[in-house]
């Protein structure tokens, strides 16, 4: 495990296309390597942001190989379990937002069922990333794009909640969410430390107090952002200043 690299933006308006290009430079790199891009995403303001900026970013460069997004596998790092009509839902979100201007075939596109009950809707989103990578112990994303909320939360995994301890399970349903809908599934720490590569996306003077805990903090409870740390992969911070504001940004991280 290398140590975060942090670039921080003026803005969001500077951050988008920035992780755009980043992000197809993974898919690229994936492809390339691999053949496709397994990449796994976070709803909340990530979903208006990457369907602004990922489009932009392919029309800029059309060749780049991980502009092709029929070698795109897409999964969901967390899921509401509400109607994919439902504003809460994170894949009905990127439905209307994203999947309307990119071509990623739908047979490649990893969602729950929201019909099941929450304990089902989770074992059946892990055995359909399972068949998705067969062979694997553990299913390997190449990137994972990640938010993170003001208490330090990503994916549905809390402070101090249970699911942190998970060792199991690759999916796992919570039905006590502090923040709602309480009905969720999410990716387990051990799926997402199996990762490639994680990059995390933090905007606004919120969350300021929590990324400096994580990211200059030394804990022994970490915050739940904190315990992402891919076993053989990387971990980047895409950040505004405003999110940036209480940080010294001291060692190898790197300030633009």
């Amino acid at each position: 495990m290398s140590s975060p690299q942090v670039r921080v933006f003026p803005s969001a308006r500077e951050l988008g296309p920035a992780l755009a290009r980043f992000v197809l430079g993974q898919a690229g790199q994936a492809v390339r390597s691999r053949g496709r891009f397994a990449v796994s995403v976070s709803g909340g303001s990530l979903v208006t942001l990457l369907a602004a900026e990922l489009p932009a970013a392919r029309d800029r460069e059309p060749q780049q190989p991980g502009a092709d997004w029929s070698h795109w596998v897409l999964g969901f790092c967390d899921e509401r379990l509400v109607p994919f009509e439902n504003p809460d839902s994170t894949c009905g979100l990127y439905r209307k937002h994203l999947f309307s201007k990119i071509s990623i075939p739908n047979n490649h596109v990893v969602a729950i069922n929201p019909a099941l009950s929450v304990e089902e809707a989770a074992e059946k989103y892990a055995e359909r990333l399972r068949e998705l990578f067969p062979g694997d112990n553990m299913p390997v994303f190449d990137l994972l794009i990640l938010g993170m909320g003001p208490d330090g939360h990503t994916c549905s995994l809390f402070p101090d909640h249970p699911l942190l301890q998970e060792q199991s399970k690759i999916i796992a349903p919570i039905s006590d969410s502090p923040k709602p809908p309480a009905k969720r599934i999410t990716m387990t720490l051990p799926l997402l430390n199996a990762a490639r590569c994680a990059v995390f996306v933090v905007t606004g003077e919120s969350k300021a107090p929590a990324l400096k805990d994580i990211l200059e903090g030394h804990n022994e409870n970490p915050l739940p952002a904190a315990r992402i740390q891919p076993v053989k992969g990387e971990v980047h911070w895409f950040i505004d200043e405003a999110a940036a504001s209480k940080l010294t940004m001291k060692g190898d991280r790197t300030l633009l």
